[in-house]
């Protein structure tokens, strides 16, 4: 609505046209004026008024057949529409009204009456017109939130995709702070590095056909995958049917051994049903696991196109080697964890061991079991 809302007088007769000026000009509108039907639907086209004060008995196209062409279209069909007519004309209100019209004056009209039916429409129209915006604003803001939901959706695609291949940690990390994120830069930190793999793989892995070799790995590793995940366990990476996992990186927590034996001991008393089946189906196959605790420097390494997160120290060569050295069954940790976990779980001292590329024997102990 305009600031003066503008109204379109239309009559074949000036006289008609300039006593409702006069009368409307008073109160602070704005009047245009036709004094034909084919004009007044001119001007409408022109100048799309606030309110139209129509005349119905017109020569040529009358107020009546005004009325029904602009209901009948969309862009003027809430316009509304005031016919005037004499007193005996009331069947051509009742056709101007069926037509569409609003409402109805008949002539000669009180000019209060004029002015109150004026307002009173203008009013209707107002909120006509707040309707009208508040409902495109809305259509707009639904277009912004269905644009936001959209991006939302593919941002969550993404992680998704990024947490197929990436320690969940890691992932919402990086889709939380970008390809920079503080944690894919070099840093030291105390860890605790899990290292499993399959007793017996290697000789499998010769004999049976690449289809059963993959179904075994598909088996084994959605066995122990949703373990790694419930421990909260840094998935560094898979070598064949090894696997690397660490605790304390990159997010802290304050008992990284104890969810290490804890998470040990859940893979091979899930290995262990695994591999009932698999030696029904032939297959001789085991599970060990080494445990070591130290410090090691951590970050991306890669080149660009192809990064890995990684763990790098002497403490994943010792895990590695005490996985090695582990029996079917076993789960070997260092003193340091076995110390660790004193409370939690029975460990039995195996004496010191030589492991490669370490210049010392190291003493070992075996985790037998959780502490009820």
């Amino acid at each position: 609505m305009r600031e003066h809302p503008l109204i379109l007088v239309v009559d074949d007769i000036e006289e008609n046209i300039e006593i409702v000026r006069v009368r409307l000009e008073a109160q602070g509108y704005d009047i245009a004026t036709a004094t034909s039907g084919h004009a007044a639907l001119e001007q409408v086209e022109k100048l799309c008024p606030d309110l139209i004060l129509l005349d119905i008995m017109m020569p040529g196209m009358d107020g009546i057949e005004v009325t029904r062409r602009l209901k009948s279209d969309e862009a003027f069909r809430a316009i509304p529409i005031i016919l005037l007519t004499a007193k005996s004309s009331i069947k051509d209100v009742v056709a101007g009204l069926d037509a569409g019209g609003d409402d109805y004056l008949t002539k000669p009209f009180e000019p209060a009456t004029l002015v109150a039916r004026v307002r009173s429409l203008l009013r209707i129209k107002t909120l006509y017109d707040t309707v009208q915006a508040q409902a495109a604003e809305l259509a707009v803001l639904n277009r912004n939130l269905e644009g936001r939901v959209e991006r939302q959706v593919q941002e969550l695609d993404r992680l998704r995709d990024l947490r197929r291949f990436l320690a969940p940690q890691l992932a919402d990390m990086i889709a939380s702070k970008g390809g920079n994120a503080e944690i894919l830069e070099h840093h030291r930190r105390e860890i605790v590095v899990l290292f499993c793999d399959l007793r017996g793989f290697t000789s499998f892995a010769e004999l049976a056909a690449p289809e059963e070799v993959m179904a075994l790995l598909k088996a084994y590793h959605s066995t122990l995958g949703p373990l790694i995940h419930e421990a909260e366990g840094t998935l560094e990476r898979f070598t064949g049917d090894g696997m690397m996992i660490f605790f304390n990186d990159p997010v802290p927590c304050p008992d990284p051994a104890d969810r290490a034996v804890r998470l040990a001991v859940a893979m091979r008393e899930s290995t262990q049903a695994l591999a009932h089946d698999w030696r029904l189906r032939g297959y001789s196959i085991g599970f060990g696991i080494g445990i070591a605790q130290g410090y090691a420097t951590l970050g991306r390494i890669g080149f660009e196109g192809r990064f890995d997160y990684a763990a790098i120290g002497t403490v994943t060569n010792v895990a590695a080697r005490l996985c090695s050295e582990a029996r079917d069954g076993q789960i070997l940790v260092t003193q340091r964890i076995a110390s660790e976990v004193e409370g939690l779980a029975d460990a039995v001292s195996l004496g010191d061991f030589p492991l490669k590329g370490l210049s010392r024997p190291v003493p070992i102990y075996n985790i037998e079991g959780l502490k009820a």
